[in-house]
């Protein structure tokens, strides 16, 4: 019984995620938004180091902002 109720709210939370997948490539998938994806790259640290040398606090700023664009580009790689 609890694999019959957990199969649909998979399939709801799959559709959830494919949804947002394509809201994804939607939104930077345009000529717009690849400028603005390609501005995000370059301010968040994606090509180059976010070591801050004597400041842990910097560092780990800089290597949040860069977490946050590999989300945004792990998102626009995934596969539907």
């Amino acid at each position: 019984m609890a694999d019959e109720q957990q199969n649909p709210n998979q399939e709801e939370q799959q559709e959830k995620i494919n949804q947002l997948v394509t809201d994804y490539k939607t939104t930077f998938g345009t000529e717009n938004g690849q400028r603005v994806l390609i501005d995000l790259q370059n301010r968040c640290h994606l090509f180059s180091t976010t070591n801050v040398k004597g400041d842990a606090h910097e560092s780990a700023f800089n290597e949040g902002q860069r977490a946050a664009i590999l989300f945004i580009t792990q998102m626009m790689n995934r596969k539907i």
